[in-house]
C-alpha cells in the first residue's frame, strides 16, 4: 500500500515534469542567428516578389531629377542627419555635423573629417532610374534619394562609394566581404519597397550572396 507521503513524492515528481515540458514547450529545435540590426526577415520572400527585367535607358537621366539633400534644421541636411546616425563622438555645430568617428562599412576605413565621408545610397539613383524611377515623377525621386526609414543611405569611404558608382551587385560588391549579406539584404529591401526591377544577373547575385547567410536561407 502506497504510504501519503509517498503519493505527495509522486505527485510532485508530476507536476515537475509538467513544468519542465511548459518551460521547454514543444519546440526543441535551436535558434537560429538573429538577422542583421534592422533587417526585415523576410529577404527571400521579398527577392522572389521583384519584378525581373533588362535595365531601362539613361535617357533623360540626371542627378538633379533626384533632388536631394533636403533640409532638416537650420543650415543642416540628411547629409548632417546620415553623418550624425553613422558616426561616434560626433561634434556639432547647431545641427551641422563637423567632426566625428565614421568606419566605412564597405572597406572597414576610418575618418575622423566629415568631408572624407560620403553618403552612399545603396541603390544608387541611376540604378534606380534605370530600374523604375524614371516613371515617377521628381517629388518621388526625391523622397527616393533621401530615404531616412529604409537601409538606403549610409556614411561611407569616398574611394568605395564612387568605385561603386551605380553599379548592382552583379557589377560591384564591398570589399568588406563580412558586410555582404548584410549589403544583400537591404539591397533587396529598398528595390522591393519602392516597387523597382531587378536583372536577371543582378538577382543571380544576390542570391548567392545570400547563399551564405544562414539567417537569411530560411527566410
Amino acid at each position: 500500500m502506497r504510504t501519503r507521503s509517498g503519493g505527495r513524492a509522486a505527485v510532485a515528481a508530476a507536476l515537475a515534469a509538467l513544468l519542465a515540458l511548459g518551460a521547454g514547450g514543444c519546440d526543441v529545435s535551436v535558434e537560429e542567428p538573429e538577422a542583421p540590426p534592422g533587417s526585415s526577415g523576410n529577404v527571400g520572400e521579398q527577392l522572389s516578389e521583384l519584378t525581373v527585367a533588362e535595365a531601362g535607358s539613361m535617357k533623360g537621366y540626371s542627378r538633379n531629377r533626384f533632388p536631394h539633400w533636403r533640409d532638416t534644421g537650420k543650415n543642416c541636411d540628411v547629409r548632417d542627419s546620415v553623418l550624425q546616425r553613422d558616426g561616434k563622438d560626433i561634434r556639432l555645430s547647431g545641427c551641422n555635423v563637423v567632426g566625428g568617428r565614421w568606419e566605412s562599412v564597405y572597406d572597414g576605413r576610418t575618418f575622423t573629417d566629415p568631408s572624407d565621408v560620403d553618403i552612399d545610397h545603396m541603390v544608387p539613383l541611376a540604378n534606380a532610374w534605370r530600374s523604375g524611377a524614371d516613371e515617377w515623377d521628381d517629388t518621388k525621386r526625391g523622397d527616393f534619394a533621401n530615404d531616412l526609414t529604409r537601409p538606403q543611405l549610409f556614411a561611407v569611404s569616398a574611394s568605395s562609394n564612387r568605385s561603386k558608382g551605380d553599379q548592382d551587385p552583379s557589377q560591384w560588391k564591398p570589399p568588406n566581404r563580412a558586410y555582404w549579406c548584410t549589403y544583400a539584404e537591404h539591397w533587396v529591401e529598398v528595390k522591393h519597397h519602392w516597387k523597382l526591377t531587378v536583372t536577371s544577373a543582378e538577382k543571380a547575385a544576390i542570391t548567392d550572396m545570400l547563399g551564405g547567410c544562414t539567417w537569411a536561407s530560411k527566410r
